[in-house]
């Protein structure tokens, strides 16, 4: 039978390309959505896999819409915390809503996710709980002090979680994406664009399927002794010792 995965934000962008990563591995697909009813529609459509609609910031709702999935597809044994947003402001003119709504949807949204099916993990002996962060999270940046907080929040939350997990068979990492060729940063004017490229020794941004593959092998047996790491994929524009 196969595995089921879960993946938050997993109709667009990078996590549409996680989610097509996963049905081409053959796991059972659950792509979470939040409110763009009509770009999950088009990925259903095209990948054939199933998408649930339920906001990951609320914990109620969350558990709702999990047990739908694990009624639909069976116990979930793969999560990708991967749902976030951006309300990008410079910290003295950032209101308590764009604060609260950024961390609430980009770090309390993992707990929301995580904590329903993790008594399920730990029974079953399996669990891979992957967690999306950014370079931002990794080594901050002017505007977003609520974004960078949520994401190197989860790095947090991923190094504890990994320890309670070990013994039950539950890997939990992250994966922090530097810049990412998506309709988001596509979105960025040119001159700014051009100056981020400059930045990647690489010399280009990154492919959502480079940040897929690294989530589907975190999620294989092969990466069973990976627990706790941070994984950067950014074309060695920002190095962690």
């Amino acid at each position: 039978m196969a595995r089921v995965v879960l993946v938050t934000g997993g109709t667009r962008g990078i996590g549409k390309a996680i989610s097509e990563r996963f049905k081409k591995d053959g796991y059972a697909v659950a792509a979470n959505y939040g409110g763009n009813a009509e770009a999950a529609k088009a990925c259903e459509e095209e990948l054939g896999i199933k998408t649930y609609k339920f906001d990951v910031s609320n914990y109620e709702e969350t558990a709702a819409g999990l047990k739908q999935i694990e009624a639909d597809l069976g116990p979930i044994d793969v999560v990708v915390n991967n749902a976030g947003i951006t309300r990008d402001a410079p910290f003295h003119k950032m209101t308590p809503d764009q604060w609260t709504q950024v961390i609430d949807t980009d770090l309390s949204s993992a707990f929301n996710v995580t904590h329903p099916v993790w008594t399920g993990m730990r029974e079953r002996g399996f669990g891979r709980v992957i967690n999306i962060s950014s370079i931002n999270g990794q080594k901050g940046q002017f505007g977003q002090a609520n974004y960078s907080a949520a994401k190197a929040g989860l790095i947090g939350f991923t190094k504890a979680l990994a320890q309670e997990g070990a013994k039950k068979g539950i890997t939990v990492n992250v994966v922090a994406p530097g810049y990412i060729d998506t309709d988001m940063v596509r979105a960025v004017p040119e001159k700014v664009l051009e100056t981020i490229i400059a930045t990647i020794p690489t010399g280009r941004l990154g492919k959502a399927e480079e940040i897929a593959s690294m989530c589907a092998y975190l999620a294989s047996e092969e990466a069973a002794f990976i627990n706790g790491a941070t994984m950067t994929v950014n074309g060695a524009q920002y190095i962690t010792g």
